[in-house]
């Protein structure tokens, strides 16, 4: 039986196929490191396979960087200030408006990966699958990507300077830290959910 409705793939597929020129065209390659869009890739394989693990991966990895980034979106908003930083962009009238608005995927990304962790339910492995991607990912980009880019914020936290640690001390507190501070607790939230959900 079919969990994830053929209508809802399709959908997906089609955004990823008008998102992915477009960004190459704009930002590059190395734009694609970012954690949030490798996400968007592994949830496109998770929804066509229909996979609980790999969801669950994107859900424990995204989610709550997700909801932060609305935050801080809505708080420039609707309050004037931005909360943490990191959706700076969004209001650079430099940078055409339609590659903005392309960004709002940030929006829809919490309640997509909580509808599908619901449909496909939750493997408690995500947490130490997207822990593994992450001890890949992150020492790629601080190697490839210029620190001026700042790509999963390797160099500096949410682009303010950081002097305590050397580069690759900072590095490593990155690989330990998004597993220890990110993964774990996003990790248990949800497993309590599903255990609420489904009254176990």
């Amino acid at each position: 039986m079919r969990r994830i409705p053929l209508s809802a793939k399709l959908i997906y597929t089609a955004w990823m196929a008008v998102w992915i020129p477009v960004y190459w065209m704009h930002a590059g390659p190395t734009n694609f490191l970012w954690l949030c869009d490798v996400a968007n890739f592994l949830i496109a394989l998770a929804l066509w396979l229909e996979s609980p693990l790999l969801i669950s991966a994107q859900a424990v990895g995204v989610l709550f960087v997700q909801i932060v980034w609305c935050g801080d979106y809505f708080g420039r908003l609707l309050l004037g200030r931005h909360l943490l930083g990191g959706t700076e962009y969004m209001f650079d009238e430099a940078k055409p408006l339609y590659l903005r608005l392309f960004s709002l995927f940030h929006v829809a990304m919490p309640p997509l990966l909580l509808w599908a962790v619901k449909r496909l339910g939750y493997d408690r492995r995500g947490w130490l699958l997207q822990t593994a991607v992450t001890w890949v990912l992150l020492p790629a980009t601080w190697l490839v990507v210029a620190p001026d880019r700042n790509i999963n914020w390797v160099w500096k936290p949410f682009g303010k300077p950081q002097e305590l640690l050397a580069p690759p001390l900072y590095l490593l507190a990155l690989c330990l830290l998004y597993p220890l501070l990110l993964y774990l607790p996003t990790h248990l939230a949800l497993r309590r959910w599903m255990r609420s959900s489904y009254g176990g």
